[in-house]
Parts: C-alpha cells; structure tokens; sequence
C-alpha cells in the first residue's frame, strides 16, 4: 500500500468474523510504532471480551486501548483523548454509532492516519452501520474473508448460534461473543431461523 503522506487518509479493515480483522489492525499497528509514529487506540466498552483497556485478537495478540463507550450519558468523542498521535485506531468500529464517521473524518482532515476494524454485516447478512459509511470515505479498504464452518469455502457472513442452532432474524443485532457464540458462513450456508 503506498500510503499518502502530504495529508491523513482513512483505512478500513472489515470482513466477518474469524477473518484476521484485528490480527492485521495490529499488524499496522507494530509497522506504525517501529516507524516511531505516536498511536492512539480506541475500543468500545461493550466489546471486552479481551479485558476493558485492550484490543485482542483470537491468536491471542493484544494492545492497550482507550475505552470509549458510546452508548453511555452524554455525546462521546474520542478526540477529546488524543495528545497529538498520527495514528488512530478505532476497533470494532461497528459497535459505534454513527457518530463515529464525523469523528474519522475530522481526524483524517487533521492530516492524522485513521484506521477503522470492524464487521461490515449483521448476523443477519445486512450492513452493520457505520462501517458501510466508512468503507464510503475511506482511502483504503480492506475486506479479508474467513473460511466456512460448513463447506471450507470462502466465508463473508457471521453466523450467530444460539445452542448451537441459527440464531433467529428477529434476535437483537449485537450480541459480543467469540467462538461459542459464531461462526464463519459462506453465503450458502449461512442460515436464520424464521426466514
């Protein structure tokens, strides 16, 4: 990637579930600090299934974060947390509310690197905002796949289980888990009960 350097500039790695999301966020994140670049990292309070102040990913890797809780009193702002880094990183963008876009753009317009992760679909197969929103102004996507639990093929959707069944079209949409609560599906075996 041949980043641009006479402005900032957004990033987004999206994909399903299992798919290496966090893995290359962190990943960026090393290549930043060995280039001596100040990092700010922010993750969502309702998302901390690797502790409240980091991110993680399901190899096991991990990095202080910021908690940012957007559904608490009060609007949030992330930028109010900033000491002058280069690079900002927002995980699970998808538990954020559209808020989260005004926040990227007025750091990408600060000539700061913004990198968003998250998935950009619902258990449900439809788009989890504000990702779609994200992948619109950004500079550079990144969409990874995941293998299928069923059939081994390339997995783009998240498959929610519940007792290990599908979970049903009308259950809530945000539901933090890992592996004993999803799978990765291709399209064609990617199933919701009540459809």
């Amino acid at each position: 990637m041949h980043e641009i350097t006479q402005s900032g500039f957004v990033e987004v790695i999206t994909g399903s579930m299992f798919s290496g999301k966090t893995e290359e966020l962190l990943r960026r994140l090393r290549r930043a600090r060995i280039a001596g670049q100040e990092i700010a990292v922010f993750t969502p309070a309702l998302d901390d299934r690797y502790g409240t102040t980091k991110i993680g990913s399901h190899a096991g890797r991990e990095w202080e974060a910021t908690v940012i809780d957007p559904e608490g009193d009060g609007p949030w702002d992330l930028t109010e947390q900033l000491n002058g880094e280069e690079v900002v990183a927002v995980d699970e963008a998808n538990f954020f509310d559209d808020t989260l876009v005004d926040v990227v753009e007025s750091l990408a317009a600060d000539d700061r690197r913004v990198i968003a992760c998250g998935t950009d679909q619902t258990f449900r197969g439809e788009p989890f905002h504000p990702l779609p929103e994200l992948i619109a102004l950004a500079e550079y996507v990144d969409k990874l796949q995941a293998i299928c639990a069923e059939c081994g093929e390339p997995a783009t959707r998240n498959q929610r289980l519940v007792d290990g069944e599908p979970a049903h079209a009308d259950d809530p949409t945000i539901v933090v888990g890992a592996d004993e609560r999803y799978e990765a599906r291709c399209r064609n075996c990617h199933e919701l009960q009540g459809e």
